[in-house]
């Protein structure tokens, strides 16, 4: 009986081994996958770190148990797996970022500001984390300064941001005016201390969000560079649907019922999303100019988004960072889904991530240079 039992202990851990690294495998096929055929695929990019734990937990388990060969599939799946996990994680030693910048670096700041938190002005909690923020963008003494779901207004009752953020010492600025209610602005914008002589901008086709993909030519001292920005497709999960997310978590409930929106929403987002993503490939792919993209692609990095818009560019988290390289600040602690990417053209010289939780995202800062003869 007892060799019975072991024998169908053996035999379930292998066959669950067995599925666990086809998962695997499968989620690292999403990126290569057209999520407009396959978006159910794509969402188990979503699940590739809790899948590789469960590769890398299997193949540890099976070293322990002196059984090599069983380990082999696990080793196997890592092997064919490593590009995804490549981009999922850094690996670099951890590394102090340098508030003095080198000769002729270039320091540029990402940032989902989440429309400052406070659209009206008032003296609430609200318009205190505003003030924060204002105050986190002035310590970084950055050159360039990329924010998206930025907000403004030129009803005097509201807050002008463009102006306040200008104060801080950035006298020029590409902004999409996109109508957000009376006299409400809401887009992402570009902030720069060197002067901008050229710029323009692409709109998303709907029904996807209003979002618009910009770009601001900068004359750097002798060079230009090209910076663009965008804000791709979010998921617009509700208060609701986060609570639902938490009762699925909890096991409360109907799965089934707490699921049906989230996916319907999941759906619409990485559909959206590859569409922007073959646009923003096409467009920067054409710039005549060093350039570097500063975006919230709302999506991670085993995912079709990513690897389009990336596409042979440099991933600053990836060239200086180390390990996940959190971004946004709910759900999970492994969602990395914004961006510093630059073309071969430029040096990628630091970065970091600034972990106050103002917005729901992070910032992002990284120090650049253009490399000689360009």
């Amino acid at each position: 009986m007892a060799s019975k039992l072991r024998l169908f202990t053996k035999r379930f851990f292998i066959y669950s081994n067995v599925i666990v690294a086809l998962v695997f495998l499968l989620a690292c096929l999403v990126p290569y996958l057209n999520p407009g055929n396959w978006w159910f695929i794509s969402v188990l990019g979503l699940a590739f770190p809790i899948l590789l734990l469960l590769v890398i937990l299997f193949l540890l388990g099976w070293l322990m148990l002196l059984r090599p060969k069983h380990a082999l599939i696990s080793f196997i799946s890592l092997l064919i797996g490593y590009k995804s996990i490549s981009v999922f994680w850094a690996f670099h030693q951890p590394q102090s970022f340098k508030k003095e910048k080198q000769a002729g670096a270039i320091r540029v700041v990402s940032w989902n500001v989440a429309r400052f938190i406070e659209l009206k002005k008032n003296t609430n909690k609200g318009s205190e984390t505003r003030l924060k923020m204002l105050e986190q963008l002035k310590e970084q003494n950055a050159d360039i300064l990329c924010l998206q779901e930025f907000h403004t207004c030129t009803n005097p009752e509201f807050y002008d941001n463009i102006a306040a953020v200008q104060a801080l010492g950035y006298p020029y600025y590409h902004f999409s005016f996109d109508a957000d209610g009376d006299r409400h602005y809401y887009s992402s914008i570009i902030f720069s201390r060197f002067p901008i002589i050229d710029s323009g901008r692409v709109r998303f086709p709907r029904p996807s969000l209003p979002d618009v993909l910009l770009h601001a030519d900068l004359l750097v001292n002798n060079d230009t560079l090209r910076v663009f920005t965008t804000h791709l497709q979010s998921l617009q999960f509700t208060r609701y649907d986060y609570e639902r997310i938490e009762k699925i978590k909890s096991v409360e409930d109907s799965l089934l019922a707490n699921s049906k929106g989230i996916l319907s929403k999941l759906k619409k987002g990485i559909t959206y999303r590859s569409l922007q993503a073959d646009i923003v490939h096409e467009v920067v792919g054409n710039s005549p100019h060093p350039y570097l993209i500063c975006a919230d692609l709302n999506d991670v990095p085993n995912s079709y988004t990513y690897f389009t818009v990336r596409g042979d560019l440099q991933d600053a988290f990836l060239k200086k960072g180390t390990g996940i390289g959190r971004s946004f600040t709910g759900l999970s602690p492994t969602l990395r889904i914004d961006y510093i990417l630059a073309n071969n053209e430029l040096e990628v010289l630091q970065f970091k991530r600034v972990t106050r939780k103002h917005s729901d995202h992070f910032m992002l800062v990284s120090d650049m240079a253009i490399k000689s003869g360009k």
